[in-house]
């Protein structure tokens, strides 16, 4: 049985399957393969031995990638950005409200992908019509939200690095104002928000530590039995394991975590 292997295709990074035939690939090569919207460029992300069962199409490896085919690569770029403009004119004299993020020709430059913003329907037949026929090509309308946006265009987050969903994240996961509270964030959705307008993905990041540190915790405010009798608990420092207890007449102590949770326990 041929060796499936996992690849990734166009600036949106899509994944799909493909046998890899007679090829011997490893992770990271650079491929030309057939796909259902023609022949594509892409690099391996995954090996598998067999086909997963909840994926229907397979494509196929044609041959890796060459010299030749960077250049023509290169020379898809340059016609993308031609297709952008084209794109761009057309949006606006029709006046339809969308934002285009950008235009991605297959490898063959058999369909051009244009992958768009919108708050709204929009009815782009007429758009297809007149700019396929200007391009000589197919033409793929795919609608995507903000956080897609910013991880095709990338970009710099507060924290001075680059964005998280354009240099590593592969998937989003959901990320709620709750996740912010249980970390005790200043509920400023504009400090709490990333370049895409959204909560900030690493909000996430260590939302079940948080969550698995306070799990058997008393709410702040409730009166707790400490190694030096009982207060009231004030603060809870979850990234050093420490609480803060209020004694009265401005007494603060710190215990850790692990004090609290057993003397608790014991009584």
């Amino acid at each position: 049985m041929s060796m499936v292997v996992k690849v990734i295709v166009r600036k949106i990074k899509d994944e799909i399957y493909v046998d890899a035939g007679h090829w011997e690939l490893k992770l990271n090569d650079k491929i030309i393969v057939e796909t259902e919207h023609g022949i594509e460029f892409g690099f391996v992300c995954a090996i598998e031995k067999s086909m997963p069962k909840d994926k229907k199409f397979i494509g196929k490896v044609l041959r890796k990638f060459t010299k030749e085919d960077k250049k023509k690569l290169i020379e898809n770029d340059k016609k993308s950005l031609k297709a952008r403009a084209t794109v761009i004119q057309k949006i606006r004299e029709y006046k339809l409200d969308m934002k285009l993020t950008f235009t991605n020709y297959t490898f063959d430059r058999s369909k051009l992908f244009i992958y768009y913003t919108s708050e709204t329907r929009i009815d782009f037949r007429k758009l297809i019509k007149v700019v396929g026929h200007i391009l000589k090509t197919r033409i793929q309308m795919v609608q995507i939200g903000v956080r897609d946006k910013s991880k095709i265009i990338g970009g710099i987050g507060n924290c001075g690095q680059v964005l998280c969903c354009h240099s590593f994240l592969k998937d989003f996961s959901s990320v709620t104002v709750d996740m912010a509270k249980e970390q005790e964030l200043t509920l400023n959705i504009v400090k709490l928000s990333g370049l895409c307008g959204r909560l900030m993905c690493c909000i996430s990041y260590e939302n079940d530590i948080y969550k698995n540190i306070k799990r058997d915790l008393p709410e702040i405010g409730t009166v707790i039995l400490t190694p030096e009798g009982k207060a009231k608990l004030v603060a809870i420092d979850c990234m050093k394991e420490k609480i803060v207890a209020d004694f009265g007449d401005k007494e603060f102590k710190i215990f850790t975590i692990k004090q609290i949770k057993d003397y608790n326990k014991l009584q």
